[in-house]
């Protein structure tokens, strides 16, 4: 059976930016401790509903900010987890940290837990653009934290970058790409900004306060870094990721996110998590109180449901498939495997598909890998068209 990747959210922030539509609060760290005791009572019940110590090979949390929990919460939850599941050796494990947040001394003892991987949210390397975001660091402050982080032991950091913002020129983004190449990080996650509703930005922007992100300077920048980052040594594997190439000569991908584009099953715990794994995908209740309430309940009923579900959706067939062609297209260099497709679903890509892949190859939005023809890709200029592309096949 192949091993499973857990998401524990973690939806606690200082401040709710101006720009995040995630299931995130602020000031409720007063409920940090009941909270980690849900998230053990859901790990705890999953995997006795699950009548075997399920493989893991990839932990993520994820937030809000993760990195508010203390690291005795940290050790709560390994303690968890290794009781109850078969935590591989070789696991990947992530943790997302936003700058300002973290200390030297706090790195070196989650480290020291286990976590193996850092993702840190710096956004831009513009002050003016941070707190135009609401973000609540500055560029000394991300800085101090790799300093602090590559002091700890991390070998495994990554940085999270937005372009396209409001009035944003391509010299500062240019400028952001060259601050955070000259920290030397093993891997690089750029996205487009997007204005989304019910956020302080989509009220600016209604509002004439600020001007809506121009999509082909997005384009544009979105350019500039795909070149910026070849020529820095960085190998792109997926349409918003970057990373270096190891020892190896693997590249040094996040495996956790990987499972998600493989479209492979995972299991998501706390507030709002969402899991896909046994023929459904399930969303929790996104609510700390409610996630907490639903959990102490225990009404456990069997694999892979949870007591904090808010919805739990049958993925058939035909919906697999579309999902598969959906998330592998975004792995630009591995796209969707002809091998893998067919041994998954019993027909090959053009047995499915010959229509649409005849017609966005004739486009120039795809293309079989060149070498051994074995997979399905998205063409350099596919991937700035990747939703059309994906509309073929959903």
């Amino acid at each position: 059976m192949l091993p499973y990747s857990l998401y524990l959210h973690i939806p606690f922030c200082r401040h709710r930016c101006a720009y995040c539509d995630f299931n995130t609060y602020a000031g409720q760290s007063k409920s940090i401790p009941a909270y980690v005791e849900a998230l053990n009572q859901e790990l705890v019940g999953m995997a006795q509903a699950s009548g075997e110590r399920l493989a893991v090979h990839t932990l993520f949390f994820g937030g809000g900010t993760p990195s508010l929990l203390p690291p005795a919460s940290y050790e709560r939850l390994f303690q968890t987890i290794q009781a109850h599941y078969n935590l591989l050796d070789s696991s990947e494990i992530t943790i997302e940290a936003n700058p300002g947040t973290v200390s030297l001394s706090y790195l070196k003892d989650i480290h020291a837990l286990g976590v193996n991987r850092i993702s840190f949210g710096v956004q831009s390397a513009n002050p003016f653009e941070l707190r135009q975001l609401e973000r609540q660091h500055d560029p000394q402050d991300v800085i101090h934290a790799v300093d602090w982080a590559r002091a700890a032991g991390f070998r495994h950091l990554n940085l999270d970058l937005i372009y396209a913002l409001p009035e944003q020129i391509m010299q500062s983004w240019e400028h952001t790409l060259d601050f955070a190449l000259a920290l030397d990080p093993e891997h690089l996650s750029l996205y487009s900004l997007t204005i989304e509703e019910g956020t302080p930005l989509y009220g600016w922007v209604s509002k004439g306060m600020v001007s809506e992100p121009d999509p082909d300077v997005a384009a544009d920048m979105y350019d500039a870094a795909t070149a910026r980052l070849a020529a820095a040594g960085y190998t792109q594997y997926e349409i918003s990721n970057w990373a270096k190439m190891g020892t190896d000569q693997v590249v040094l991908a996040c495996r956790h996110n990987l499972q998600y584009w493989r479209n492979l099953p995972y299991l998501g715990f706390g507030a709002g998590a969402h899991g896909s794994a046994g023929g459904y995908r399930m969303a929790n209740v996104n609510g700390i109180a409610g996630y907490i309430r639903r959990t102490q309940a225990g009404h456990w009923q069997h694999f892979p449901f949870s007591p904090a579900n808010a919805s739990a959706t049958p993925i058939d067939t035909e919906t697999e498939i579309k999902e598969t062609m959906m998330v592998g297209l975004r792995l630009v260099q591995e796209g969707v495997s002809e091998d893998g497709f067919k041994g998954r679903f019993g027909l090959s890509l053009m047995d499915r598909y010959s229509r649409e892949i005849g017609d966005l190859i004739r486009s120039g939005l795809l293309e079989w890998t060149p070498a051994t023809r074995r997979s399905l890709r998205l063409t350099t200029r596919g991937r700035l068209l990747g939703n059309q592309v994906f509309m073929r096949f959903i």
